[in-house]
């Protein structure tokens, strides 16, 4: 097998249209590969249409009204079982049916943006992607007469809103025999990854004090503001002490603030990130301290309150032996350091409770110009982003048509589902 630690990344500049050097092989099923590949470039173009029309209106966690009906539309329109607004206001589910029985392959489509720099993460790119692999799924069980269930999920609020945790609950998921999705970042040329992403702890901390004038008694003042403050400084110095490959990270924010007044309020926001949910937990042992020794500090009153944890990703060994064997053979090269790898996802959760897969895929970036940032922005919205998009959407659809159409694979897919929930707690 060729793992390719390529040092240099892709850059608008770079030709992609130069093709890679693939390894020669047989892959599973040749015949649905074709149909795949022929269904996806004939979507090209509407896809594209579709991904601009996501991409030019940005809308946040839970307000993704106009994603809804484009996405929910399109699939009408190509032949699909819809239901709009699925569990939450802005879900939605769309099925294809052939046969009867079979197997269920899911599909996750993201359509959150962010606040002030929009698709900055690309999930304009993850939307269109889950639409590509419905669609070339649908069209292998009809042209090819196999049975099975292709369910493609529309998931809210991936950005800090466990969208997905929330349809987990209310048992969207519940259908699946496994669940697919990918995600951009920046990476080599060609290059789809199987890298997998940060465990990650939010935490709300307040602080509670006494107002006072700041100039004429400031004495009688417990400043929350300071609190909040030395806590800052108590993480900062923490950091020198965690692993390098944990993050703690967050922000301070307050009500009615004035330079004349003693705060007598302050709130921070804190995620604590690690490579495994066993990791996050034991520095987030090490940091709620630093907020406590701020309240005592400053005499102030502190609530440090625990919001969702989210999972690293279990990438399934099998379901990912399968893509790297064809990416390899057929579309470029695989690697296991890019992706997503220094950040979340609440797909993690997911891949916890159920055998998933979410590589994920390089387009071309600037320098400094990596997710959550306006330059991805306009990385997310290039020809050559949509161009691989369509191309790890393929893979994906040929690993979910050998769930569909090989029990012994599933079974397999299965049973390392289990090994690696068992390794992971």
């Amino acid at each position: 097998m060729t793992i390719v630690q390529a040092d240099v990344l892709w850059r608008p500049e770079d030709d992609y249209k130069v093709k890679p050097t693939l390894e020669e092989g047989v892959i599973y099923r040749p015949d649905i590969l074709t149909v795949i590949d022929t269904v996806i470039d004939s979507l090209s173009g509407d896809l594209r249409e579709l991904n601009l029309d996501i991409h030019d209106h940005p809308e946040l966690k839970y307000e993704e009204r106009y994603a809804h009906d484009a996405y929910t539309s399109f699939l009408e329109k190509h032949g699909f079982e819809v239901t709009r607004h699925y569990l939450l206001e802005t879900a939605w589910v769309a099925t294809y049916t052939h046969g009867r029985g079979g197997r269920v392959l899911g599909v996750n489509s993201e359509m959150d943006a962010l606040p002030g720099i929009g698709h900055a993460c690309g999930h304009n790119l993850i939307g269109i992607s889950g639409v590509a692999v419905a669609c070339a799924a649908k069209a292998a069980m009809e042209q090819l007469n196999i049975d099975g269930k292709v369910i493609l999920l529309g998931t809210p609020a991936e950005e800090g809103g466990f969208g997905k945790v929330k349809l987990w609950e209310r048992g969207a998921y519940k259908e699946m025999d496994v669940c697919l999705m990918c995600h951009p970042a920046p990476g080599p040329l060609h290059s789809i990854s199987l890298s997998s992403c940060l465990a990650v702890i939010r935490l709300e901390i307040e602080y509670s004090g006494h107002t006072a004038h700041a100039a004429l008694s400031p004495w009688e003042g417990k400043n929350a503001l300071d609190a909040a403050v030395l806590a800052y400084t108590n993480i900062a110095l923490l950091r020198q002490q965690i692993k390098p490959t944990h993050r703690v990270h967050g922000t301070i924010e307050g009500n009615d603030w004035a330079p004349s007044v003693i705060p007598d309020n302050s709130k921070m926001y804190y995620y604590i990130r690690a490579p495994t949910t066993v990791e996050a937990e034991e520095t987030f042992k090490r940091v709620v301290p630093c907020f406590e020794a701020a309240a005592l500090a400053t005499g102030t009153k502190v609530k440090v309150t625990r919001g969702s944890t989210g999972n690293e990703l279990l990438q399934n060994k099998v379901l990912g032996a399968e893509l790297s064997d064809v990416v390899r053979k057929k579309y470029g090269v695989i690697d296991y350091e890019y992706g997503i790898s220094g950040a979340s996802t609440d797909f993690g959760n997911v891949s916890y409770l159920m055998p998933g897969l979410h590589p994920g895929f390089s387009i071309p970036t600037i320098p400094g110009g990596g997710n959550h940032t306006r330059a991805f922005t306009d990385s997310a919205r290039s020809q050559a982003a949509h161009d691989a998009t369509l191309v790890v959407s393929k893979a994906l659809a040929h690993v979910g048509m050998r769930v569909i159409t090989d029990d012994g694979f599933l079974h397999q897919v299965k049973d390392a589902f289990k090994g690696q929930k068992n390794d992971s707690t």
